[in-house]
């Protein structure tokens, strides 16, 4: 923020200049002598802060300059000073929604202290609006240059129907960027499809993509679209496209030929018009050295190939995304205020579950905290404690694979011990959770 703008409104001359004075080094400060005075001051611009005496003759007192002020520079604080210590006008003032209440005569430390505190919640709340109006500039947050690239991949790609293959660690939002995709293409009001081919069993894998015909197995009661259909006119994401087994791997490839599927128990082909888009955290040409994913299928589908970085490899993208779940997540539809150094502890951590793991580290915090302000203090280790322990000595620095054992019963005793809600936080299986909390003592007992 540039130099910060100030005004001091009190009928007493003296008591004006003195705080001038004391607060000259904080920014450039004008006086008003009364309500009236203030009110033709802040016509004539924005402030950063405004002090006002509770007491000044008629017309109008500090309630008034501070109904003023609310109406037209709602983010601007307000600090009443008043020689008349009342908790009256205390409750009052606070009530209308005054930054702090300070009693005469001059406390020179407590006015510059409440004033650096004052200043600094209006620096936040500009910087909060800002990350928040970049946010609704894009679906994906974050203006790194790795980022930037994306974007710039995702516009050339999206006016075209050819395959996108997006790869990338868990978390990092390859959905978001599918979604991107869809949104920016011609087929922007037909259907966006996800599924996710992880969570699908082989066995019902054909049927979930191509359809079936009734009957044409065990518990087929009736004929089913598959998500090749229901997607037509539109796109069809395809994540964790690696975990598909080698029988549909020939299927996809004939639709990707073809642009016809044929439904389970059918023999007839139905024509399909969705655009693919295919996703995976997975190195597919590993994959493919292994004998488990086709070469022929991995050319067809990576015709764009998008790659999306690590969180820790883009960190500048941090504070606008902490901004962004904050929103998300804010009781009330208020965002909070995330400290500057809660904000710097958030950027310094390596965040191993990506953009997911810290989303789902802010919505925690937003749920246990009732005071509108996120402190290092709300966040878990290894995260809150991160800068104590990186300028200790070397010593002291715990491993990351001792840090990831510590986190995972952190949230385990979090979720009240439920080891299922633990494993999704984390995005670890239950095996790999077990692992960690015998290695931190836990006995790992069923939930």
């Amino acid at each position: 923020m540039s130099t910060a703008r100030i005004l001091v409104v009190d009928d007493d001359p003296q008591a004006r200049d003195l705080l001038q004075r004391l607060l000259g080094p904080l920014g450039a400060v004008s006086q008003a002598a009364n309500p009236k005075a203030a009110q033709e001051r802040l016509a004539e611009g924005a402030y950063d802060l405004v002090l006002t005496d509770m007491a000044m003759p008629e017309p109008g007192d500090g309630l008034k300059v501070l109904q003023e002020v609310k109406a037209h520079l709602p983010d601007t604080p307000v600090i009443v000073v008043t020689a008349f210590g009342n908790i009256e006008g205390a409750l009052d003032s606070i009530q209308l929604g005054a930054f702090d209440y300070l009693a005469k005569p001059f406390d020179v430390d407590a006015i510059l202290r409440v004033a650096r505190r004052a200043l600094e919640q209006k620096r936040l709340v500009e910087e909060n609006r800002s990350l928040r109006q970049q946010v609704d500039r894009s679906a994906l947050v974050g203006r790194s240059p790795a980022l930037l690239e994306v974007y710039k991949q995702v516009a050339r790609a999206a006016a075209s129907n050819v395959p996108v293959l997006i790869t990338g660690e868990t978390g990092t939002g390859k959905e978001m960027v599918a979604r991107a995709l869809h949104k920016r293409s011609p087929r922007t009001s037909g259907p966006f499809i996800p599924v996710d081919c992880g969570a699908i069993t082989e066995s019902l894998m054909e049927s979930e993509l191509f359809g079936h015909a009734k009957g044409s197995f065990t518990g087929a009661s009736g004929a089913r679209r598959g998500v090749f259909e229901e997607a037509n006119g539109g796109t069809l994401f395809l994540d964790e496209i690696g975990d598909v087994g080698m029988k549909v791997q020939s299927q996809l490839l004939r639709v990707l030929q073809e642009g016809e599927i044929r439904r389970v128990g059918e023999s007839v082909p139905v024509k399909v018009d969705a655009r693919v888009v295919a996703a995976t955290n997975k190195d597919l040409k590993e994959r493919v050295a292994e004998g488990v994913f086709r070469e022929d299928l991995l050319y067809r589908l990576d015709v764009v190939h998008l790659h999306l970085p690590p969180l820790r490899e883009r960190r500048e993208d941090i504070p606008a995304l902490v901004q962004h779940f904050a929103g998300r997540h804010a009781r009330g539809g208020v965002s909070p205020v995330v400290t500057s150094e809660a904000m710097s502890r958030l950027t310094a951590y390596d965040w191993p579950g990506n953009v997911r793991q810290l989303e789902n580290v802010v919505a925690r915090a937003l749920a246990l905290n009732v005071t509108g302000v996120l402190g290092p203090q709300d966040f878990p280790e290894p995260i809150g404690d991160a800068p104590k322990r990186l300028t200790g000595l070397a010593g002291d620095l715990p491993s990351l694979a001792e840090l990831s054992r510590r986190y995972a019963a952190h949230v385990l005793q979090a979720v009240g011990g439920n080891k299922s809600e633990a494993a999704r936080l984390l995005d670890v299986d239950r095996k790999t959770l077990y692992k960690l909390l015998e290695a931190t003592g836990v006995e790992p007992e069923a939930s």
